[in-house]
């Protein structure tokens, strides 16, 4: 964890918690997010909760982000959101190319860079995902695929003014207990800053590379002390508050024995 990036614990709750649960959960959050002054805390639910969530983060500094965005302002697509209308959800922040959103929806590397454009346009900062399979993995394609992935996209995140962050999950460690090891995740997070730095060094040093893959209670004190691990993209551990919040504090931790 670098002292100079202030840490982000992002919670996707995927397709979970949609209605009174979820805004119960955001309340829990919220309490928490006041013991961890230092780590800056989101939550990402179902499109059918934003605005109630919006209204229970109110005044809270619990930042509020979608799990996807249609790259179209307006038009004749059904069943798609625009980013004006997370923006008057109380939106902040969006989730692009999801792992999930490349394998079962077809979100190709030019479609998550035109939903990253039009995000920044709206006023929505993105995070934006990254990562390779199994099979990639053991092809030795790791920085292959995952810097071709961070490609297609800094160029547009280069001109943000917003905050923006990209998350590596690699994809054979999501939801199967399986997770890269610490030098694994760093070795991938170095070299996403350092592709980003040959383009603007500017956005490379601002720029938060989060961890998304099985992070947890046991092993965040250990993925987050990494140099270029700058928080996490939480997927089951976000559906609790009680190790969310385990994870929010292990980044806490070390934010205040590395101050800035």
């Amino acid at each position: 964890m670098n002292s100079k990036r202030t840490p982000l614990i992002a919670g996707n709750w995927k397709m979970h918690h949609g209605g009174a649960s979820g805004v119960t959960l955001a309340g829990e959050i919220v309490a928490l997010s006041r013991s961890v002054p230092h780590v800056e805390l989101l939550v990402a639910p179902p499109f059918t909760v934003l605005a109630a969530i919006a209204h229970e983060c109110d005044g809270s500094k619990v930042l509020l982000a979608a799990q996807n965005v249609h790259e179209k302002d307006k038009g004749a697509y059904t069943g798609e959101i625009s980013a004006a209308m997370l923006v008057d959800s109380g939106c902040t922040w969006v989730i692009l190319g999801h792992s999930e959103r490349r394998q079962m929806f077809g979100d190709t590397d030019a479609w998550v860079a035109r939903k990253t454009a039009a995000a920044l346009e709206a006023g929505l900062s993105p995070i934006v995902c990254v990562g390779e399979t199994l099979e990639e993995r053991e092809q030795g394609k790791t920085l292959e695929v995952v810097l071709r992935q961070v490609a297609a996209v800094t160029e547009v995140l280069a001109k943000a003014s917003l905050p923006v962050a990209i998350a590596y999950e690699p994809v054979w460690a999501i939801g199967t207990g399986k997770v890269a090891g610490p030098a694994e995740a760093e070795e991938v997070h170095a070299a996403i800053r350092a592709a980003l730095a040959k383009v603007a060094p500017a956005l490379a040093e601002k720029t938060r590379i989060l961890y998304g893959g099985s992070l947890k209670p046991d092993n965040a004190d250990a993925l987050l002390a990494c140099t270029n691990v700058d928080g996490g993209l939480i997927g089951g551990a976000s559906l609790d508050a009680s190790q969310f919040g385990a994870i929010a504090r292990a980044a806490e931790g070390l934010a205040i024995r590395f101050p800035s």
